[in-house]
């Protein structure tokens, strides 16, 4: 007798499951160790820049300087966006908009604009990657300054993604401080394995649809609180603090006895620091000596050892990031199209190697609903 088939593996959440292989980045939860093409996060936050990461990401080992010239002047060259989307952020989109939802409207509309938009060849792929990671950053400032009555601001075409992106939020060039950790930060979001919004990212790639398409299912998967959005609640919730007028112990006390959960501690993987949080917590620390307000640095200190002390739980990149946006001045509901800024080149790299050997992601559910039911007449329903 044939041995019977073995039983499909089920886990809540696909917690544990393994779905597919990458070479793109590790993460050892129990460590606290996250690599991108095997290198240390924290090399590369100190010695890398965004665009050489993206680089990493996309080809698989980071550029010489030829090369990094090359991507930075293509990533330069198309940061400007179609009129056709100017037009829909100035003329229909609501001013009152959820900032996510403004950019997963507009990305998608990026694909009517790209010649090879449903090319599947490797080359043209690419080019896609270098398109949106290039133009994002301009969508993100655009709608912000036209919400507030502002024209927007045309990208300089020059230095760094960062650079350009607080140049066209702001309307004036960043200082090197704010340019350098706008930096380090989005090196920081750019890759982490296969989470929610990279998981849907696959999954849309693996059906052979485009670029486009895969992406904004991404931004809409990297828009819930439990996501991208976490950052946001950080925010709030430090600023909640600061005006109930609570020492922040009483405060994360008396959530905690009121069993409501706090915002940016824990992690799916991590089950120590996660190492992310470890960098922008010293970046917060540096930018609050240099702007001499320690507020949100000590309130944040002081909550990561209340929390940790109450319930073992560590801070996650959200906890920090929240704080480093705040005092560089970035609107809260940016936050998260921040994280997509920087997460599109983990996501485009994702497609590109997704399609080198393509199957279709399509696993199984364990029907759990009612059997033999019929259907009787509609009257005595």
């Amino acid at each position: 007798m044939a041995d019977s088939a073995p039983a499909p593996v089920k886990s809540r959440g696909l917690e544990g499951v393994v779905a597919l292989d990458t070479e793109l980045s590790y993460i050892n939860g129990q460590e606290g160790e996250l690599l991108y093409r095997g290198y240390d996060i924290k090399d590369l936050a100190k010695n890398a820049s965004f665009e050489e990461v993206a680089y990493l990401l996309w080809n698989g080992n980071l550029p010489n300087q030829q090369q990094l010239d090359e991507l930075t002047a293509q990533l330069q060259a198309e940061r400007a966006l179609p009129n056709e989307v100017l037009d829909h952020l100035r003329h229909h989109t609501p001013k009152d908009a959820n900032s996510m939802s403004a950019l997963r409207t507009a990305t998608s509309m990026l694909a009517d604009f790209d010649a090879d938009t449903e090319s599947h060849d490797r080359e043209a792929n690419y080019r896609n990657a270098i398109r949106l990671t290039a133009k994002m950053p301009t969508i993100v400032a655009a709608f912000d300054r036209i919400r507030k009555g502002l024209e927007p601001v045309a990208p300089k075409g020059e230095g760094s993604m960062a650079y350009d992106f607080l140049y066209m939020l702001n309307g004036e060039a960043p200082g090197e401080r704010a340019e350098a950790i706008m930096d380090a930060a989005l090196v920081l979001h750019a890759e982490h394995g296969l989470n929610a919004s990279t998981f849907t990212c696959r999954v849309i790639g693996s059906t052979l649809s485009d670029m486009y398409s895969a992406v904004t299912g991404a931004i809409g998967a990297l828009k819930g609180p439990l996501h991208g959005g976490a950052n946001i609640k950080v925010m709030e919730t430090l600023l909640d603090i600061q005006q109930s007028g609570k020492t922040p112990a009483a405060y994360v006390r008396e959530k905690l006895d009121a069993k409501e959960k706090i915002m940016g501690f824990g992690h799916r993987v991590y089950k120590t620091y996660d190492p992310r949080a470890i960098i922008l917590r010293d970046m917060l620390e540096g930018l609050s000596d240099e702007k001499n307000d320690r507020y949100w640095y000590e309130t944040s200190r002081t909550m990561m050892e209340e929390v940790h002390d109450a319930k073992g739980l560590y801070p996650n990149v959200d906890f920090f990031s929240a704080s480093v946006y705040y005092l560089l001045g970035i609107e809260r509901d940016l936050y998260t199209p921040i994280f997509a800024i920087s997460r599109i080149t983990g996501w485009t790299a994702h497609l590109l190697e997704q399609w080198e050997d393509n199957r279709l992601i399509r696993p199984r559910a364990e029907y759990v609903g009612p059997r033999g039911e019929t259907v009787g007449p509609i009257a005595g329903r």
